[in-house]
């Protein structure tokens, strides 16, 4: 049987506190990666939008009621 390495409560603190930050900086790090992404996305697609509404000149006003 596998023996489990005990540690005291007053040791381990700073290991989970470890963690926790650890875990919470990789969050952070992952939405500033996806909220970059979208902002480049965004980006094109109102570049795209722009190239559109240009190529159909015209087009807002027989889109308009």
């Amino acid at each position: 049987m596998i023996a489990l390495l005990e540690i005291p409560l007053h040791q381990a603190v700073p290991y989970v506190a470890g963690a926790y930050i650890a875990f919470v900086a990789l969050i952070l790090l992952y939405l500033a990666i996806m909220a970059t992404k979208l902002g480049r996305i965004e980006r094109e697609l109102a570049e795209l939008t722009d190239l559109a509404t240009r190529r159909r000149p015209g087009a807002d006003e027989h889109d308009a009621p």
